[in-house]
């Protein structure tokens, strides 16, 4: 998204004569409405592939993975605070999805839902397919999980969260195929 002075700057070189002071206000506040009510906030994901065997990974790899894993936590955010498994998208396949879309059904029958607010990840890669077919991940996550029963608050966690993650690439993006939970521990 273009900035205020970029488009101070269209508007002087299209016509000099629309810039006044009261046209740069309302610029200004257009371009603010505009960026508060942009998606959701995607999540800090630092991905770590140091001594990856048996193969390593080239770096625009690692910045695709980090970059969809990032994207597939605001889609899980999504459908848990909403109710509505759809808002998973495109980066929860197979199992994973199966899955979370049972885990968003059984809340919308309860009434509780649950809100993530997501404070980061930090993947370590453990594994790599020699034909890069799949690639195993350890997330380390720090989430504030709120639990709610209608609009009413019930309880706040705030504690990490350890993953076992299986992704797999396709055409254009990796695919999250198994997210369990495991054991957390201090990090």
């Amino acid at each position: 998204m273009k900035g205020i002075s970029d488009i101070t700057l269209m508007l002087r070189k299209t016509s000099p004569r629309l810039v006044k002071p009261a046209s740069l206000v309302l610029a200004a506040c257009v371009l603010a409405i505009a960026q508060s009510s942009s998606s959701p906030q995607i999540p800090d994901v630092r991905l770590d592939a140091d001594g990856l065997a048996p193969r390593p990974i080239e770096e625009l790899t690692g910045a695709t993975i980090a970059r969809h894993y990032a994207w597939a936590w605001r889609d899980l955010a999504q459908a848990l605070e909403s109710d509505q498994p759809d808002r998973l998208g495109e980066e929860f396949v197979g199992f994973a999805k199966d899955h979370l879309v049972q885990r968003v059904s059984e809340q919308r029958q309860t009434g509780v839902h649950v809100r993530i607010v997501d404070h980061g990840h930090h993947l370590k890669a453990i594994f790599y397919s020699t034909d890069g077919t799949a690639m195993q991940l350890l997330d380390q996550a720090r989430l504030e999980i709120q639990t709610y029963d209608g609009n009413k608050l019930l309880d706040t966690q705030i504690a990490p969260h350890e993953y076992l993650v299986l992704i797999t690439p396709g055409a254009d993006r990796w695919y999250v195929r198994d997210l369990e939970e495991v054991s957390a521990k201090t990090f």
